[in-house]
């Protein structure tokens, strides 16, 4: 699987587009629409995923199809296999209540949206925040292995065992 990143919109969000051969399935729509449909090229679309459901996340959602939308309303804490993608869902709230991180097990890779970045956590003083739910979402992320690569929703990737010092 190949990860191919596209910064988009004032507040510079992480879109990610995941390949595998012909299809593509992409993780944080933020905006500039004609930058992701650049990066996504010929390839079919076969999921989109939401990390949460703030402005900056989910500018560009409205071009993709509703039945490809993938958040926490229509994904369980379990594994999926979509068109070849095999990832599991993990409920990691504390920056908003409906925040989702994306485990790729094989690839030992996870895509945290604004849970986890490159030297910090995500903020809990905006609404849906709460720093009684990162508590124990960072709890739940220390039980994964400690050299999972981790794509955030802004900055640079990282290792989990360079940020679980900071908890």
């Amino acid at each position: 699987m190949q990860v191919n990143r596209v910064v988009v919109g004032p507040l510079e969000t992480n879109c990610y587009i995941l390949n595998i051969n012909d299809k593509c399935l992409v993780i944080d729509p933020g905006d500039e629409i004609d930058k992701i449909k650049q990066e996504i090229g010929n390839k079919q679309v076969v999921g989109v995923i939401i990390t949460h459901y703030h402005f900056d996340h989910i500018g560009a959602l409205n071009y993709f199809a509703k039945d490809l939308i993938l958040d926490k309303s229509n994904l369980e804490e379990k594994e999926y296999n979509i068109n070849g993608f095999n990832f599991e869902i993990i409920y990691t709230p504390g920056h908003k209540e409906d925040c989702i991180t994306i485990y790729f097990k094989k690839e030992n890779i996870m895509f945290t949206g604004d849970f986890i970045f490159e030297g910090t956590i995500g903020r809990m003083d905006l609404e849906g925040g709460s720093t009684i739910d990162m508590k124990k979402s960072l709890d739940k992320i220390k039980e994964y292995d400690s050299n999972i690569k981790i794509y955030p929703g802004h900055g640079n990737s990282t290792y989990l065992y360079k940020e679980n010092k900071y908890w």
